[in-house]
């Protein structure tokens, strides 16, 4: 059963059908929407500040989901993918965005809609990602825009991980 721990008497929200991993962790002030999954060993920790997640919305293993002391709360959109081992701090992620495994999303950030941040790149505090681009690196910076295909590919990665957390639905949360 996830771990679900409510912090200075406020606990999670979660909307419809949302999964959460037998070993996932959400703690204090979060506000997720419908159709969300929290995968094994991921973290939303609402400690500190607020969190909130729109619908459709993909955490995946071991990704860190958190929030700065009375500065920088994290808001995060409809149909986004945060990969394997991310970290998302303090910052804003719009709609249909992709933060790939190992990136790094610091406080005070904007992704703007439809933008996709590369595998382990690391997008500085105050950064905005404008509309349909692709970040990379260390610190991360403007590669390319989105191309239609790569659109299609992670919107598609977001509509596949509400279809896998409907193969874990009989476990008890």
């Amino acid at each position: 059963m996830a771990f679900i721990i409510p912090v200075r008497g406020i606990e999670p929200v979660f909307g419809r059908n949302c999964f959460l991993a037998p070993n996932a962790t959400v703690v204090g002030e979060v506000v997720m929407g419908g159709e969300c999954s929290v995968w094994f060993n991921a973290v939303v920790r609402g400690d500190v500040n607020s969190i909130t997640i729109g619908d459709r919305t993909n955490i995946q293993d071991g990704a860190v989901i958190h929030c700065t002391y009375q500065k920088f709360k994290t808001v995060i959109g409809n149909h986004v993918s945060i990969a394997h081992n991310a970290v998302v701090h303090g910052c804003t992620l719009e709609d249909e965005v992709l933060i790939g495994m190992g990136a790094i999303v610091m406080d005070g950030a904007t992704v703007q809609k439809g933008a996709i941040i590369a595998a382990g790149a690391i997008v500085l505090q105050h950064t905005v990602v404008e509309t349909g681009s692709i970040w990379a690196g260390n610190p991360a910076k403007f590669i390319k825009k989105v191309s239609p295909e790569q659109k299609e590919l992670f919107l598609r990665t977001a509509n596949n991980y509400v279809m896998y957390k409907e193969w874990f639905d009989s476990i008890d949360n």
